[in-house]
Parts: C-alpha cells; structure tokens; sequence
C-alpha cells in the first residue's frame, strides 16, 4: 500500500515511484523463474565465426604446421607438440574426432606431459586448423599416411595413440597399416563399433551430405551435444566447442568447409574397420561412456532401425571380447565426450592405463 501526504504532488510522485518498484520486482522474479528453465541455461551471445582453417580461434598451446604434398595438392597439417619436464620414452599421438579438435584435448594435454609423455596432437586434414582441399579422396588410409609422415618429420618411430570417436577409427586403422609402430591404442568412445549400413542405415550422396552440413549452426549442434555428448547435461564449458566447429561453417569459408565436411562423413560410413578388429594385434583400451548413443546415420534411419543403433554399452563389451588383447573401462554416467564431463576421472583412468603398457 501507498502512504501520501495530502499534497498532490508529493502524491503523484509516491504512485510513480511505486510502479516502478512493481515492474522491477517483476523483471527479477521472471529472471529468477527463466533460470531455472534450459532455454535460458542454455542461451548464448552472438555466434563466432571463423575461416576455414579455424583463424583466430586460439589454440592451449603454439600450432605448428607440417608441409607436405598428397594427391597432387600443397597441405598444411597443424600440430600441438608437447615436451615433458620428466620424459618416460614415450610419444602419445592423439587423434581428434569429427566434430572436435585437436585444441578439444586441453584438459588432457597437461595430464599426459606431466605424466613424462611427449604429446602430439593432430588436426587432421580437413578439419579445424589443417588444409581443406578443394577436392580430396578422404581415406583412413590416407589420413593414417599422413600422420605418419608428420611422425617420421619428427624423427618418432613408435606411438601410443589416444583417440575419440572418429579418431578411434583412425587409429585402429593406423594400428593395423603400421603394427610394429604402435605400442597402444587407447579410444574413448570410439564410433566404428557397429556397421550402419549393414544395419540399415540409408546411405547419402555426397550432395546430401553436403547439403546437411551447410545447414549446421551453433543451436543445432549444441542441442545434440548436450544429448549425446553429455548425456542431457551441460555446462558453460562446453560452449567453447560449439563455437570452435560451427563457428566455421559460418565463417567466410563455409562452403569449403561444408564440402570437405561432407566427404569425411561419406569417409566414415563407407570405410568401416568393424570387421578387423581380430586383426589388431596392438594392446587396446576402451573408454566407454556409457550414456553414449552415437551412431551415424541415425536421425534418417527408419525407427527400427534406429532403436537397434548407439547402444554403447552393449558396443563396448562387444568390441572388447573381439579385441585380442583388450581392456574395457565404462563410465555409466558419461556420454560421448567424458573426457570434457569428467576430465579427473577419466584422465586418471586413461593415464593409468597408459603407463601399464610399454618400455
């Protein structure tokens, strides 16, 4: 209630002064009740945007660029190399996945050399701060002898590879075109470890895949982050990664970057390792999140085929009994990108691993 003396003025003035206190104590209690809601939780500033090697956005550590020539073209592939203060004699390669970067390691870079690892981390060629060519044959293949090559440049002969997602079938493919080269091979959530088109999965032309990668943005792509990759859960932290990826395809060089983008996708479901995974004789460790769901091709898949996809609990021990010499870690609460939900945990079950194993 308002309290007024008899003089009009003073009056009118008490009246205006109270309106105002009901609205400002309305805009806070309707801040208060969006806070609670994911919309709001989940709201950002204006979207970055950035070229097609991933210009201005920063690296934890110096970028170094290896030059080298494939299929006729001059490429460019960026690298992290990190020296520990106290070596063990050996060199962890790591391997990034499709949506990630090799800056998307930090909060395991340091763990690694500090545990006496020398630590190379690797932007693939097309993706992130590596070449995007203009047309390019994508294999596992190639991506493996390209990675090689760097190593060779280096003057390192024997790795322990570190990879997520995409990267795991990198590396199993890496393992098994240089055997003797790899002491482990360590995979957090690696996707690979079921075939979706034999499971019926439709197959995409490269113009449809073109075609879905042009229309990625931040909002998508942090929707589907949060379900998969995080399972349901979020945090301002991971903001950092959607904007490192979509920020290019929103950048000046989009439609390289969508184009290169979608033969990697045509790469990963027409090339897959699932059926060799008795052949890697290289000690293997799964890092399996078990909130984890997925699977290429998902989302377009028919719904019965789809509810048989992803199942990474059941993928995980699947894998590691086909493996013939394997150890599995499961994280039940984790999804697809454990390492950034819960870096203490998992760096310190992967370290533990790695030191097992080896000189």
């Amino acid at each position: 209630m308002s309290i007024c003396n008899t003089n009009r003025h003073d009056c009118a003035v008490d009246h205006r002064i109270s309106a105002v206190l009901r609205v400002a104590a309305q805009f806070v209690a309707s801040l208060a009740l969006l806070a609670w809601t994911p919309a709001f939780a989940l709201a950002q500033p204006a979207d970055a945007q950035y070229g097609p090697e991933l210009e201005e956005f920063d690296y934890p550590y110096p970028v170094q660029h290896f030059a080298f020539t494939s299929q006729g073209q001059a490429m460019s592939m960026a690298y992290m190399d990190l020296a520990p203060a106290s070596p063990n004699g050996r060199t962890v390669v790591m391997f990034h996945g499709k949506n990630f970067c090799s800056a998307s390691w930090d909060t395991l870079l340091d763990r690694l050399r500090d545990a006496g690892f020398r630590v190379i981390a690797v932007d693939q060629i097309g993706f992130c701060k590596s070449t995007k060519p203009d047309h390019y044959v994508f294999t596992f293949q190639q991506l493996a002898a390209n990675t090689h090559a760097l190593l060779a440049s280096l003057g390192i002969s024997k790795v322990t590879i570190v990879a997520h997602s995409t990267g795991g079938m990198l590396g199993m493919r890496y393992a098994l075109m240089y055997p003797g080269e790899v002491e482990q091979l360590a995979m957090i959530s690696p996707i690979g470890l079921e075939d979706w088109k034999a499971k019926g999965a439709p197959w995409l032309s490269l113009d449809q895949w073109e075609a879905r990668e042009r229309k990625t943005n931040a909002t998508a792509l942090r929707t589907y982050e949060r379900n998969t990759y995080y399972g349901g859960t979020w945090t301002p932290a991971y903001e950092r990664w959607v904007q490192m990826y979509a920020g290019m395809f929103a950048g000046p060089g989009k439609d390289l970057v969508a184009r290169n983008s979608a033969a990697l996708y045509d790469m990963i479901y027409t090339q897959p390792v699932f059926y060799e995974f008795e052949q890697i004789k290289t000690p293997v460790v799964l890092l399996i999140g078990d909130k984890d769901t997925t699977a290429l091709g998902k989302d377009t898949a028919p719904t019965a085929v789809r509810e048989t996809l992803g199942h990474y609990p059941d993928l995980g021990k699947a894998a590691a009994r086909r493996f013939p010499n394997a150890k599995l870690i499961e994280f039940p609460d984790l999804g697809h990108a454990g390492w950034l939900q819960d870096p203490e945990h998992v760096g310190r079950a992967l370290v533990t691993s790695l030191i097992g194993t080896g000189p």
